[in-house]
């Protein structure tokens, strides 16, 4: 729907003869619903900031043993990474209660992430940011700086010679 001025609105209701009081009372009426942020771009008026979430599909708890599958979902900063599994399933059982969803449920929360529209989830606070599936790698988070430093020298070296430092 097209955003108008007040004054436009103004302008069209005095040549359309309305008395005085009509026509502020249509303006005050306007004026109120803009003031209150009630009408339907409200929600989309307020922006939330979001954190992101990393969701792994580990079906036999192995997670550190191999490569798994995951999706990246953002959530509202202020809500806890723990309640994103409810939410999806209950993003899942929204969709199945449609008529698409009716036709050809989802079962699981691949499906979940890659067919759901994102209307429904955007309803349980959810955000897929990535539909396929990408790969998740485990690390030990450490450097080992040693073995690095002995690499860099051992390049250094020319003809067995050591650098001078």
């Amino acid at each position: 729907m097209a955003k108008v001025e007040i004054e436009l609105v103004r302008k069209v209701l005095q040549r359309n003869d309305l008395d005085f009081e009509t026509i502020s009372q249509i303006l005050g009426d306007l004026e109120l619903e803009a003031s209150s942020g009630d009408g339907p771009e409200a929600g989309a008026m307020a922006t939330v900031k979001k954190q992101y979430v990393i969701v792994v599909s580990d079906p036999d708890w192995k997670f550190a043993e191999e490569l798994f599958t995951g999706w990246v979902l953002q959530i509202p900063e202020d809500q806890s990474p723990l309640e994103i599994n409810g939410q999806l399933v209950r993003a899942a059982y929204e969709f199945n209660r449609s008529k698409k969803g009716a036709r050809d449920p989802v079962k699981t929360i691949t499906d979940v992430c890659e067919i759901v529209p994102a209307k429904m989830l955007r309803n349980q606070s959810v955000w897929v940011r990535t539909k396929e599936p990408v790969l998740v790698v485990r690390t030990d988070n450490k450097i080992p700086l040693e073995g690095f430093a002995m690499r860099q020298r051992d390049e250094d070296c020319i003809d067995g010679e050591l650098p001078l430092a």
